[in-house]
Order: structure tokens, then sequence, then C-alpha cells
């Protein structure tokens, strides 16, 4: 990639936290390199089955992060991750985050693009940083004369590139809205007695449990959030303005997401968040657990999986959310 051609690669689970050092450079350098998580168990006692916490490694780093819900969307995201990292005023790594085994393990039927269509050639010429060129040493990194202290970066040089990698990260939203159609989708939110917001393969699940509500005659809305990074801030505090109940079920013990969309929407809404259910380790998400936190946030009716210091918003005291701040 510094090189100029154009990077794929792919890891999964401790292969991630292995590459964690480079892969947290890589948006320091400014490479536009696209790669695949394909997210498992990462803690131990060591396991193979799906659990997205390593997506909560990578949220930080400054690369630009999609999660898949299923085949398609992982096909699309990686076509169009390579177009949007190699604009010239983005260069930045995209990752494509997915559930490991639910996607990467399931058959399912893929649109793709015309045989005759390819991605754009890549100008990296002109990208943020020039690339290197082994045949006339010596190479440089930077087009700006380095500003050195010992073999470290002086911290103010070092300050000013994280505020450029993340200004690039925030220049990304436009083209995620050209390629992709938006950084989140919404379906049935307007209107609906509660919504439902979650990302990767908690969507496919909460899809079935909204119709399992709405035999119960419970009008339930969906907001798929499919990029990460950067987040649809602007786009969530419009969607959950009239939001009474917003349910945010997870495939990780930590609560990444409930995390960024309680932050994002703070001062925004009313709504009374319920951050959960959560499975993890391997454990499937029965569409059952969701369907009783949308009915028992509209009853009242006590949770028995997720604890009150993961529930905020109305109806709920002062002390339990900031116990839950506390934990983030």
């Amino acid at each position: 990639s510094r090189a100029g051609v154009r990077c794929f690669t792919a890891t999964a689970g401790p292969g991630t936290l292995r590459g964690v050092e480079p892969i947290a450079s890589w948006p320091g350098h400014r490479l536009p390199a696209v790669a695949m998580f394909t997210c498992r168990v990462v803690n131990a006692p060591l396991a193979i089955q799906p659990d997205n916490i390593e997506v909560a490694y990578l949220l930080h780093c400054g690369m630009i992060v999609f999660h898949a819900e299923n085949q398609q969307d992982l096909f699309d995201f990686i076509m169009k991750g390579f177009i949007i990292s190699e604009k010239n005023d983005v260069t930045l790594p995209v990752g494509v985050a997915c559930d490991g085994f639910f996607v990467t393990h399931a058959r399912s039927y893929v649109d793709m693009q015309e045989k005759d269509i390819k991605l754009p050639p890549r100008e990296a010429w002109k990208g943020a940083v020039p690339v290197l060129d082994a045949e006339n040493p010596p190479a440089r990194l930077s087009r700006d004369a380095p500003v050195q202290k010992s073999n470290f970066m002086a911290y103010n040089i070092h300050a000013v590139w994280q505020q450029e990698v993340w200004a690039a990260v925030e220049r990304s939203r436009r083209y995620i809205e050209q390629y992709m159609g938006g950084l989140c989708t919404a379906e049935n939110v307007e209107g609906a007695e509660a919504v439902i917001i979650a990302s990767g393969s908690a969507c496919a699940q909460s899809r079935e449990a909204i119709r399992l509500c709405k035999d119960q005659k419970v009008n339930v809305g969906l907001i798929k959030i499919r990029s990460l990074r950067p987040f649809p801030i602007k786009e969530l505090r419009q969607l959950c303005a009239k939001a009474k109940l917003i349910v945010i079920p997870e495939f990780n013990y930590v609560g990444w997401l409930a995390k960024d969309v309680a932050a994002a929407i703070y001062g925004y809404s009313n709504a009374k968040i319920v951050a959960g259910p959560h499975v993890y380790g391997g454990m499937s998400m029965p569409v059952e657990m969701i369907v009783d936190e949308v009915i028992g946030g509209l009853t009242g009716k006590k949770s028995i999986t997720v604890p009150d210091s993961a529930i905020m918003g109305r109806d709920v005291s002062q002390a339990e959310v900031a116990h839950f701040m506390q934990n983030i």
C-alpha cells in the first residue's frame, strides 16, 4: 500500500489482536488498504466462536470501520471500501467487520456487478503522503521535513498528524453517502413505539424480533448501523428524537455499540435506552430475548437479562446512570 499498490488483507480474533500494533499504525501512515475482520472470540479460554468484541479495539485508531450484516453487505462494503479509502482527501484504511461463522460459514446468494465494471484506478501520486520509491533512494515518508526528538516524532507534530487523520475520517462521510447510501438505514422508525438499533448479525435477529412484536400488535422500528467510524451521530439524533424506547442487542459483552449510541443522542432524545441483550463467547441470540426487552421496556417489566446499570434514560435513577457511566 505504501508503494502505491492496491492491498487487501483479512484476519480474525486472536490474529486481529496480534496485529493491532501495525494495524493501528496504518491510519497514521495514511495507507488506503482494505482489511476484513471476521470477528470471533479473543479472550481465554480460547475458542473459535463468533463474538465481535475485537471491533472495540479498532474503533479508536483512525481507520474507517464498516460492519456487515450478511454476505451481500460484506461483498459490497469491501468493494466500495477500496473506492472510499483511496479518495485523495481520505487516504485511510477501511476495516470491514462481520460476525464470524454467522456470515463466513453460511451460504447466500450475492448480487455482483457486471463483468465490464471495475474499480477506478488508484491515483497514489495524489495521495496524502508520497508513495515509496525504492528505485530512487532515499525514500521519504512525508512531504514535509521531519521534526524529530531523538528517534521519535515531536509531540506537536504527532498531535497535528492525529488531528488530520480524524479530519480525514470525517471527510469520508460524503463518500460513504455517495457510494453506500448512508452510514445507517432506518426501517419503520417514524411512529414506532420502540426502536431497535443494531449492527452486523444482530440486525438479522432484530428483523425477526420485529416480526414477532408485530404479531403482538407492537410497532417496532429498526436502525441498522453500517458505518461505525465515522459514526452516524447526526442521523441518530434525528431518528431518535421522538423515540420512547431504544433496545440495542449485541454479540459482545462490553456493549461498544450501546455506548456510542448513548453518547451520540445524549441531550437529543428522552428515550429509555436498554443496552442489551448481549450474547458472547459464541452464543446464539434467540429473537425472544430481543422481544422480551422490547415488551418489558414498554410495560415496565424488570429485565432478567439486562442489568439495571445498563438501562438509561426515562424512569431510571441517576444513581444507576452514574454507575453505568463509570463502567464505560
